[in-house]
């Protein structure tokens, strides 16, 4: 195995902000329901604690994107946000272009908060719409309806946000593909400069998983998933990503540097994160504690890392191609092998054992038509364990 090579690296950092006012029953993140006032400043305290501990490991390289993420972010005061962002930009520097993104739900935001965060530095937000049909949302266990996410946007926009991401989910509780593509036309006609529209799974461990809804079954779902796309493209999006949309010059840079491979800062509450060694060019995975209460504790020592893990190159193969293959426009070979250290020959024998699903056209590697829609069985025969 060669080094990756530390310096082509894009670095971003995520921010984990774990409480929101309810827990949706089909959400696996680590997200807890907030009991009284939120501990803000000790909460901010543990994350500055917690970035000084980590900054050694990136000598200073500087931030391409910032993302709060949650639970609910928007919960946060304006204040708590330029806390941690002035404390960001102290120890790091960030690119002319840095984008910094920030998750908000329709029901616990308005104008005056998005206008503070717009002052704290945040250029992008991420709404949470999930649906605009009153009887969906209700069936997700959102606490928003369609009129309160009207007024997110628009308050967002008010604010000065010209760059945002509404969040869609089809194949929801009793959803026909007619419902799913009158949702998807209702969002489209708010205008975002960026859509993430993506199916409603039952993830292990929710209210939704062991008290199942009666959801559409693949195939249907499968049928909703592609009449979005001449919808989305005829109202001039670009997916660029198995689940993103966007308009020209809008595509989610943070979302795209974790597609790509790239290295990543995590700090918060059950935050990820993965970084590339100068010295040894050794990748690495790391966890935060998930408990709120424990990780302000430990914040800024090592008891406050749950785990880590050294990639093999079995997994370096395996991230980087289930990560990349996400992608419409795929990778490049030379990309493949400085981030993950990896002969760049690798994915070149893959494309030409498997023509119909990869296409191999100067450099770049990509998915077909084919690759694309059945890109999960694909992943599967990769996988370390299958090799």
């Amino acid at each position: 195995m060669q080094e990756a090579t530390h310096n082509s690296v894009p670095l971003s950092l995520y921010i984990h902000l774990p409480w929101c006012v309810k827990k949706c029953p089909y959400c696996d993140f680590n997200s807890h329901t907030a009991a009284g006032d939120l501990p803000e400043d000790a909460y901010v305290d543990a994350l500055i604690r917690d970035l000084d501990y980590d900054l050694p490991q990136v000598e200073r390289r500087p931030l391409t994107s910032i993302f709060f993420g949650g639970g609910t972010p928007s919960l946060f005061s304006a204040r708590a946000i330029q806390r941690i962002l002035d404390a960001v930009r102290e120890r790091l520097a960030l690119t002319r272009d840095c984008e910094i993104t920030l998750e908000a739900n329709p029901g616990a935001t308005d104008q005056a908060r998005f206008e503070g965060y717009r002052a704290a530095g945040v250029n992008r937000l991420s709404i949470g719409v999930q649906s605009l049909h009153d009887g969906m949302l209700k069936s997700l266990g959102r606490i928003h309806d369609a009129q309160a996410a009207h007024r997110a946007v628009a308050a967002a926009r008010a604010a000065g946000f010209d760059n945002f991401n509404l969040d869609m989910m089809f194949a929801l509780p009793e959803q026909t593909p007619a419902m799913a593509a009158d949702d998807l036309r209702a969002l489209i006609e708010l205008s975002p400069p960026h859509i993430s529209y993506y199916q409603l799974t039952l993830e292990p461990g929710t209210p939704f998983h062991h008290r199942p809804p009666a959801v559409p079954d693949d195939d249907v779902a499968g049928d909703m998933h592609a009449q979005a796309v001449p919808i989305l493209e005829q109202a001039g999006y670009r997916q660029y990503e198995v689940s993103a949309w966007s308009r020209l010059g809008h595509a989610c840079a943070h979302n795209l540097n974790y597609w790509r491979f790239g290295d990543y800062l995590g700090i918060g509450a059950g935050a990820h994160g993965k970084l590339t060694h100068a010295q040894s060019g050794r990748i690495e995975r790391l966890h935060k504690q998930p408990m709120p209460r424990r990780y302000q504790q430990d914040a800024g020592s090592e008891t406050a890392v749950s785990s880590r893990h050294e990639l093999s190159s079995e997994d370096r193969e395996f991230e980087f191609l289930m990560n990349a293959l996400r992608l419409n426009d795929g990778f490049s070979v030379q990309e493949f092998a400085r981030r993950s250290g990896l002969s760049a020959e690798i994915p070149e024998v893959l494309a030409r054992q498997h023509p119909d699903l990869l296409e191999h056209n100067r450099g770049r590697i990509r998915c077909t038509a084919l690759g694309r829609a059945h890109l999960d069985t694909l992943l599967t025969a990769l996988l370390p364990e299958a090799a």
